[in-house]
């Protein structure tokens, strides 16, 4: 049996689950990264590109510089990206989107108040936020009324050791709401067996100052070798747009405790706050920004729906797993995760933002008053959820296979509400149409109060079992196929529903049965090919039930079949992969109003799919004495299949898929010899169309980042330069056909921070 505490065979944080695809060695035998045959001069220092995870990578020269590289082993297109990538060549207020940006095929939108100081969106292939995954130490976590993301929200950058891009479903143990479009995997931060530590301070443009500490206990003899990893953070920021000021309080700690030699506790909890200016709806329009600048937000006048005091978010969130890892005997081990996370977002936000200041306004004070003119409309918003989960798996090798099964289960509550407000008094703004309830529903004839928007609890229940048989039939071959059933139930208790605003209790359930297949072949010990089939499903969003006839809506899940194949090369001074895929995407959702003479309301229905393809590619060149270049790249083809729009009976053509970027490019240089660190990067994102008619085309732009710092002892003083060359290009433009409230979004500019950082 082995012992799961020797040397550096160690798996903290690791996300087998998750990545049981990419893992090489049974669940214990895993290093954080291991040295291949033609990497003699590799350090165990240097054994770090992947740590927090199952992943293996070969330390080679390349692959200890290289910002992003992937595992000989991966079974599908792979980016990871490295701690020291993200500590030396980025600002410590960067969010995982922006870590995730110098990957191929990876694009974002948004963060215009600055780079982590406000919520930026990212997408994988054209595929958008919620239509791929994102897992935190193999936990998959997002919304709950659907799987988006909130970049600032959980796990700044002081949480991640390690980020690690599938661009694919991976296998049957890859779990998640969403993982035909692909999967960030997050890795917390490792517990080390040496005592030490970090304090940083940095401060920069936008006033912009940061505060961090991280302590690592190191292995605690008087506790058997339990290690522990703690960190905190202080951000706050004036922020790039105006009046649009930035708070970030964060925590973190992870305790890992070996029971004995064959079973291991790890404990991990993170609390996070931000409290921001922001309208729900951020950008500017045109008319604005000819007053007042492209960075225009809010403003300081109180009679004015731009008043910063008008608009503010509060959002608080905890996550803690349970880890449980045994070694059963010598060829069969356990894992369980135990996790719960908890989401608060408090909003207020003016209705509407798009106005000029002193443009007219008015409130009602009661149902029957007389509007009050110049008050300003708005609203509360409140969407908090607590999420429970359990994963459980168990591995068994025999030789010349090894078989893999296990179950996620998942329960969650939500309460979401809005109502209407006059901002300017704090009283209820009463400008809902009356409503009543139908006599055949909830709580008949009941009238619904005219400032409440809605008033919901919500509940999923969701459950995937899976099974896995890696089979060996040659040397150096691995033959993987999977099987993975999903249940999915939701249910909506409403004393007022969002759309139809009366009682509603309401409830569907999607199922589904996936397969999945995956190949890797190794000819050479530096080098590998893989290919990968695998099914798709994802849910549709909780607002189908908010309809008055749930009956008539006849959605389906979507789905995706997804084929790709690629090779990952390891020299000792080059890291090269490349790959090819295919995706067929069904079943897309859409809604319209029935026109029909029984005026059945709103229908959710399924139209057409898209089709996504492409070749993707990265590559680091190490020329051994501390200098690397890097660069990578993807041809990306997302469009969307043609369709007769349910509302017009039109055929609609081909055409683009809205937020994908036909191409993506990022190339850098990289300089790490002895007290000298330095790094230039740059991101290229190609053209792409703003919506799904094409008509609004968003043009190329690029972000190159400046990173360069000196050791002095134990302290390390650096300078980051984002967006070095000061572009200021739309990224994202909201509200189209392009009209007076069309809102665009722009790159925040160049941003130079200075930081200094004591290791001890």
């Amino acid at each position: 049996m082995k012992n799961m505490t020797a040397g550096r065979a160690r798996l903290f944080g690791a996300s087998t689950f998750a990545l049981a695809i990419i893992c090489a060695q049974p669940a214990f035998a895993a290093a954080d990264m291991a040295p291949s045959e033609n990497a003699p001069d590799a350090s165990s220092d240097d054994q770090r590109i992947a740590e927090g995870s199952d992943i293996i990578v070969s330390a080679t020269s390349a692959n200890e510089i290289a910002p992003v590289t992937a595992s000989l082993q991966t079974t599908q297109p792979q980016a990871i990206v490295s701690r020291s990538f993200i500590e030396e060549s980025l600002p410590a207020t960067v969010d995982f989107n922006q870590i995730a940006l110098i990957t191929p095929s990876v694009s974002n939108n948004g963060g215009n108040n600055g780079i982590g100081l406000s919520e930026s969106k990212a997408q994988i292939r054209g595929f958008q936020d919620g239509e791929y995954n994102i897992t935190y130490d193999g936990v998959p976590f997002g919304d709950t009324n659907d799987p988006t993301h909130h970049s600032t929200t959980f796990f700044p950058s002081n949480t991640i050791e390690t980020l690690v891009v599938d661009r694919g479903p991976g296998n049957a143990s890859q779990l998640g709401q969403a993982t035909f479009g692909g999967t960030f995997n997050l890795f917390s931060r490792a517990t080390r067996d040496d005592f030490g530590g970090q304090l940083v301070a940095s401060y920069g443009s936008f006033n912009t100052y940061l505060a961090r500490g991280l302590l690592e206990t190191g292995a605690i003899k008087g506790l058997g070798g339990t290690e522990a990893v703690f960190s905190g953070q202080y951000v706050h920021s004036d922020g790039r747009s105006s009046e649009s000021k930035y708070q970030n309080y964060n925590f973190f700690g992870k305790v890992m405790v070996p029971i004995s030699p064959d079973v291991r506790l790890t404990f991990l909890a993170t609390y996070n706050k931000n409290r921001f200016n922001q309208a729900d709806s951020d950008g500017s329009t045109l008319a604005q920004q000819a007053l007042f600048g492209k960075y225009y937000a809010l403003n300081d006048d109180p009679k004015s729906s731009q008043y910063y005091g008008y608009n503010h978010t509060d959002k608080t969130t905890d996550f803690e797993i349970v880890k449980l890892e045994a070694n059963l005997s010598s060829n069969a081990t356990f894992e369980n995760r135990a996790y719960t996370y908890y989401y608060d977002n408090e909003t207020l936000s003016a209705n509407d933002v798009t106005t000029l200041p002193g443009a007219a306004s008015s409130t009602k004070p009661s149902a029957t008053g007389t509007p009050i003119n110049g008050d300003i409309p708005g609203y509360t918003k409140t969407n908090k959820y607590r999420v429970f989960g359990d994963i459980a798996k168990v591995r068994i090798d025999f030789g010349f296979g090894a078989l893999t099964a296990g179950a996620w289960l998942e329960f969650s509550h939500t309460y979401r509400q809005q109502r209407d407000v006059d901002l300017t008094t704090g009283g209820f703004n009463y400008t809902e149409k009356a409503v009543t309830a139908p006599l055949t529903g909830l709580n008949p004839g009941q009238v619904t109060p005219q400032y409440i928007k809605f008033d919901q609890n919500s509940q999923g229940n969701h459950t995937e079992e899976f099974v896995e048989l890696e089979l060996r039939p040659l040397p150096n071959l691995k033959i993987t196929p999977g099987f993975k059933h999903v249940d999915f139930n939701r249910k909506i208790d409403a004393a007022y529903n969002q759309t139809t605003r009366y009682a509603q209790r309401l409830s569907n359930t999607y199922t589904a049965n996936l397969p999945f297949l995956t190949v890797n072949y190794q000819p050479t010990s530096n080098l590998s090919v893989y290919g990968q089939y695998a099914k798709g499903f994802l849910i549709p969003a909780l607002s189908q039930l908010y309809v008055a006839n749930p009956t008539f809506s006849n959605v389906v899940p979507q789905r995706s079949t997804n084929y790709q194949a690629g090779a990952v090369y390891h020299g000792s001074h080059l890291s090269l992969d490349a790959d090819v895929y295919v995706i067929n995407f069904t079943n897309k959702f859409t809604s319209y109003t029935d026109q029909s003479p029984d005026k059945l309301g709103t229908i959710f229905t399924n139209i057409g799919g898209a089709l996504y393809k492409g070749v993707e590619a990265q590559a680091t060149y190490a020329f051994g004495n501390g200098f690397a270049v890097f660069a990578n790249g993807s041809r990306n083809y997302a469009k969307t299949v043609v369709y007769i729009d349910p509302n017009s009976g039109k055929l609609i053509p081909r055409t683009n898929v809205a937020k994908a970027p036909v191409s993506t490019a990022a190339a850098g240089i990289f300089y790490k010899h002895g007290p000298v660190r330095f790094s230039l990067t740059d991101k290229w994102t190609g053209a792409q169309y703003a919506d799904l008619p094409n008509a609004v085309r968003i043009s190329p732009y690029n972000t190159a980042n400046l990173a360069a710092s000196y050791d002095v002892g134990p302290f390390r003083v650096g300078i980051d330069v984002t967006d070095l060359f000061n572009s200021q290009k739309i990224n994202q433009i909201s509200g189209t056909p392009v009209n007076a409230s069309t809102q665009f979004y722009y790159q925040p500019g160049r941003a130079i921070s200075g930081e200094v950082t004591y290791t001890f």
